[in-house]
């Protein structure tokens, strides 16, 4: 029997010198100034009451940030944050692989409901290269079949279709209309033969 108990990373806080704290390459989330000017009252008024999430990479003994980059941003912006918490942040840390890692960063931006269109299509691009499959994809990061095909148009890379099944509303208009014309002009013969007979008749 199983008696390891699971600790969550929130119990296990850390003060890292910002410094020491990185943002990653394939946030989606956006916030607008007004969102960040309230961040900023909030942190001023409130202090940091949720840490930063981050993966720890030993290789270049750097917190590399999943969750929480506009809170760092905050500090990194305003000397007068910076100098309260001496250059401190609040952060739980998360050992996975960079696909998981990506999909942990996704499903806090969704649970929040923000996140950016352009820069989700590039994750998905990203998951694809690394060999993430849409089933992967779908499970980890909360997104319906119909969502990641859309995702995928917008990066226009067409090696990211290789094993979509497309229907005929896939096509375009122009190739359709040929189509149905190629199935006209293979039928005319036989109508034509049909008349003829009619009139020799």
């Amino acid at each position: 029997m199983n008696n390891v108990v699971y600790k969550s990373p929130a119990y296990q806080v850390r003060s890292v010198p910002i410094e020491k704290i990185v943002p990653n390459t394939y946030n989606p989330n956006a916030v607008a100034p007004p969102e960040m000017r309230l961040l900023y009252d909030s942190i001023k008024e409130d202090g940091y009451t949720m840490p930063i999430v981050c993966y720890y990479s030993k290789a270049q003994d750097v917190y590399v940030i999943v969750d929480g980059f506009h809170r760092y941003r905050i500090m990194m912006d305003h000397k007068d944050i910076y100098q309260r918490e001496n250059g401190m942040l609040p952060v739980t840390v998360i050992d996975k692989p960079l696909s998981n890692r990506m999909a942990s960063t996704i499903r806090h931006n969704r649970a929040r409901g923000s996140h950016d269109v352009d820069l989700m299509s590039n994750i998905v691009k990203e998951l694809h290269t690394i060999g993430r499959s849409d089933a992967w994809i779908s499970k980890h990061m909360g997104m319906s079949r119909d969502e990641i095909l859309r995702l995928k148009q917008i990066t226009g890379l067409t090696e990211l279709f290789r094993d979509v099944k497309f229907g005929q509303a896939w096509k375009p208009v122009e190739e359709i209309k040929t189509q149905k014309e190629k199935e006209k002009e293979e039928k005319l013969p036989e109508d034509m033969e049909d008349v003829n007979n009619k009139e020799e008749e």
